[in-house]
């Protein structure tokens, strides 16, 4: 089936998982998440692509991304009881992702986000929407360094919760401090799975499916560069 076909909630919850990335793919740069270019990352490397899930800005985009991120959740077997939105980016993200698991999978998880800095009046605190008192899936853009995501893990903590697994959107499969990648050092350090709907190898196959061979040549080169095959989940017990 080609990547245009399944672009619809109903085909994307009944895809198989490649089809779904190579899909995905498509879909982020068709509506411009995915560019291409010369980009200077907050890493200070330049990159010949960048993802920006802040173009995700339409309806039916984040229909389409909530019905993504909902055929991954239920593709991972993971048990979890909320969905968590990191402030905020991570926000539309849980909810579009809710709404996509209720409406695709008879599935209806609490949703909740966090504010950047707790709230002096009315209900305050810093958690809106769903207790974090149970089991967490936390959902956000891309991890760089995974610093947004330890930013609220005492949240998740003070609230007797725990942490379940983490999905993202885009692995770019760069190293992190070591020659992890950002993905599996965070992994790693806390014990869980982290996830992503696709990866920059599934990129790769995108333009060589549509034989773009200097833009692949880029990307390549970056990735050889910045880039490790090593996977979160090689390092996830």
């Amino acid at each position: 089936m080609d990547a245009a076909d399944i672009l619809t909630p109903e085909a994307l919850a009944r895809a198989d998982a490649p089809a779904r990335r190579q899909a995905f793919i498509r879909f982020a740069v068709e509506t411009g998440v995915i560019g291409f270019g010369d980009f200077t990352l907050k890493s200070g490397r330049q990159s010949p692509y960048f993802f920006n899930s802040g173009r995700f800005e339409d309806a039916r985009a984040l229909t389409l991304l909530g019905s993504f991120y909902a055929a991954a959740i239920v593709d991972s077997g993971i048990d979890f009881d909320v969905l968590f939105g990191p402030a905020y980016k991570g926000i539309p993200l849980a909810v579009a992702a809710g709404s996509a698991l209720l409406r695709d999978h008879g599935k209806s998880p609490g949703i909740a986000y966090n504010r950047k800095e707790a709230k002096a009046h009315g209900e305050g605190g810093r958690i809106v929407g769903a207790s974090l008192g149970g089991r967490v899936m936390l959902v956000d853009d891309v991890i760089t360094a995974g610093t947004a995501i330890r930013e609220v893990l005492p949240l998740i903590d003070d609230a007797g919760g725990k942490l379940c697994g983490v999905l993202t959107a885009l692995d770019r499969q760069e190293r992190g401090s070591g020659q992890l990648s950002a993905a599996a050092e965070l992994a790693a350090e806390l014990d869980v799975p982290v996830l992503s709907i696709a990866t920059l190898a599934d990129l790769e196959n995108w333009l060589g499916a549509i034989d773009d061979a200097a833009l692949l040549e880029r990307v390549r080169n970056y990735r050889q560069r910045y880039g490790t095959d090593a996977s979160p989940a090689e390092v996830t017990p």
